[in-house]
């Protein structure tokens, strides 16, 4: 498991300073909605940063130019690092549904959802 990261990978949290590190516990955003194994959709996960990894640690094969080149394991659960949108330093996260704004009609309806799109991979 490598425990700092490649030279070329990013600096996650994208401010230079305070930047998290392997075993922080982190809410990483993600560009696209993803599958967890729970078979529910997702655009968030939080955990506890395990490793950052290469393509090569993390598929096995060298990737091309066209490719990530770098891979966050966050929990049970890695992440591309093209797909990484916002990383931000936390000990907890709610898991209250959040309310949704839906205009129907001319009027504004507020509907809680019926459950959290962050999944938990610790």
């Amino acid at each position: 498991m490598a425990t700092n990261a490649p030279k070329n990978c990013p600096d996650i949290a994208g401010n230079g300073h305070n930047a998290p590190l392997v075993g922080d516990k982190v809410l990483i955003t993600t560009n696209e909605w993803f599958f967890a194994p729970d078979g529910e959709m997702y655009r968030a996960v939080f955990g506890t940063i395990m490793a950052i990894l290469t393509a090569e640690e993390t598929l096995g094969v060298k990737t091309n130019s066209k490719s990530t080149n770098w891979y966050v394991q966050i929990g049970r659960m890695t992440v591309a690092g093209c797909q990484v949108h916002y990383c931000i330093k936390t000990d907890e996260v709610s898991q209250i549904p959040p309310n949704r704004e839906i205009e129907h009609d001319g009027k504004l309806n507020i509907c809680r959802q019926d459950r959290t799109r962050i999944y938990v991979a610790d």
